[in-house]
């Protein structure tokens, strides 16, 4: 199904943009709805009553040898619920695309494009046979007490008030896992109304008293295809401040409680500066934030200073000894650290060259989760990833040391080794896909380069050009931006982040971040 928008700005289009949308897709574009005005701020869109298109009938005949058959017998026994049905069917066998016209902006053909939705597209996700509770996380709200209430699909089992449950969250260090008690469930029917009961497979519930759960989360088996990433993680990264000093308490709980019910929202504040970060995918996103803390909590924020998300990695090995007494190591703990690179795609490798039972089991798990905290800010301030971290050495005092000592000494050790290893810092590469008319290509493959772009394939197919190749993700914004003018309009672009590379010239640094290395 297609959604024409914007009927309300100048330069849209009808009978020739279902022409193109035919040509372009190759299959027919049958209008659902009709446009008075149409660019214009006065057009009004009309969804088309029960008579036929001129055409359908000839067109729906071509793919169904039983409708061909009706329409040669007598095509004045065709009703518009026969042409309706034979629609229907075939958009369901992708045999023809229904288009619906309208204005996201004013909701004008917005109604009837939900409801051709439900007629028109076949259902999806079928109640698994299963009675293990399988369920995802769509949406997150908050209620009259601030209480956070997750809409859940459940799948297969049941979910009711005061079960206990296990929800998983998938995360680039794997799958993240914990418990939670529900308190209430309230099953949707007919679409509005609600009711107390048990969800089972197929429904769609409102859930209380999952504190932690966030938007994506799924509840019960954990073998679930919720394990797919849907999104890419966001390539940009701006310091986010309140205007007043004052609403920055609110601004960071704000965000937070965005970033719950949005997982294309990460939100970061600095342990040490309190700065207030925000991982964003463009331009776009900062207008939907800044107008949405403003209607919900009436903050007035501002963003500056917007980076390319980098990582750094370790260049060579470094090695660091933290020892009790030594003059310049405060805590009951004796620590020492060897990192270097790992593999390729390894994130963190993490390992011990010393006995496990030299220390407490506990004060083992203290400094493997401090390594990984210290890791999300490396040298030049960007996360450190595939590296290979080693414990070499290990003493305590007992019965005076404790966990704490080893989780506040790891940092300075890991810190040390890693400022004799050195990092390089990398930018994010993005594979591109570009589709575009062919007499605009020299143009646009002249900014290409000019952008640290490299194209690898390209095809020209009678008016049209496709190229695809790699873009520093940094530059595939402003690339964009300049895309319509340089293609006409008709640029069609599509990215994706596809690797790293070292960044030319001298390293940045993170904002906010630690300083340079010494």
């Amino acid at each position: 199904m297609v959604f024409a928008n914007k009927v309300d700005r100048g330069g849209a289009r009808d009978a020739s943009l279902l022409d193109e949308l035919t040509d372009r897709l190759g299959v027919p574009c049958v209008p659902m709805s009709e446009v008075d005005d149409i660019g214009t701020t006065d057009a009004r869109v009309r969804p088309r009553g029960s008579e036929t298109p001129p055409g359908l009938t000839e067109l729906l005949a071509e793919h169904s040898d039983t409708f061909l058959a009706a329409y040669l017998d007598d095509e004045s026994a065709l009703t518009p619920a026969d042409h309706r049905a034979e629609l229907v069917r075939q958009t369901r066998l992708g045999l023809v695309s229904p288009v619906y016209f309208g204005s996201a902006r004013s909701g004008a053909g917005v109604a009837d494009l939900t409801a051709g939705i439900r007629e028109f597209l076949a259902g999806t996700a079928k109640p698994i046979p299963d009675d293990q509770l399988r369920a995802r996380v769509f949406k997150i709200e908050r209620g009259r007490a601030n209480d956070k209430i997750a809409y859940v699909r459940v799948f297969s089992g049941e979910l009711g008030a005061r079960d206990h449950i296990r929800y998983h969250r998938p995360s680039p260090s794997g799958l993240l896992t914990d418990d939670a008690k529900v308190t209430a469930v309230r099953v949707f029917s007919h679409g509005h109304d609600t009711a107390e009961a048990r969800a089972g497979a197929g429904q769609i519930a409102k859930v209380s008293g999952l504190k932690e759960i966030r938007v994506g989360d799924t509840i019960g088996a954990a073998d679930q295809r919720a394990e797919v990433a849907y999104f890419q993680p966001p390539s940009l990264e701006t310091v986010v401040r309140p205007v007043h000093n004052v609403d920055t308490p609110a601004l960071f709980a704000g965000l937070r409680e965005l970033a719950e019910q949005d997982p294309l929202i990460t939100v970061r504040q600095d342990d040490e500066t309190r700065q207030i970060t925000v991982r964003l995918y463009g331009e776009v996103q900062k207008e939907v934030i800044r107008e949405t803390l403003a209607a919900q909590r009436g903050l007035d924020i501002e963003f500056t200073g917007t980076q390319t998300v980098c990582v750094e990695r370790p260049v060579g090995t470094g090695d660091s000894l933290w020892a009790m007494n030594d003059g310049r190591n405060p805590f009951f703990a004796t620590l020492g650290l060897r990192v270097g690179p790992g593999a390729p795609g390894s994130s963190l490798t993490f390992g011990l060259d010393v006995e496990l039972g030299d220390l407490p089991l506990s004060f083992h798990k203290g400094i493997a989760e401090a390594t990984e905290a210290a890791l999300l800010r490396g040298l030049y301030g960007w996360e450190v990833v595939d590296i290979a971290v080693t414990v070499t050495r290990t003493a305590y005092f007992s019965p005076i040391s404790a966990a704490g000592d080893f989780r506040q000494v790891t940092p300075l050790a890991l810190r040390e080794a890693l400022h004799l290893a050195g990092t390089e810092v990398l930018e994010p590469i993005s594979r591109f896909e570009l589709e575009l008319p062919a007499d605009t290509v020299n143009a646009t493959l002249s900014k290409l380069v000019d952008r640290g772009g490299q194209v690898t394939e390209s095809r020209i197919r009678g008016h049209r050009a496709e190229l695809s190749g790699t873009l520093p993700t940094g530059q595939v914004h402003q690339f964009e931006q300049q895309l319509p003018r340089l293609s006409h309009g008709e640029g069609l672009p599509t990215t994706e982040i596809s690797g790293y590379q070292p960044v030319p010239g001298p390293p940045p640094r993170r904002l906010a971040s630690t300083p340079e290395p010494r």
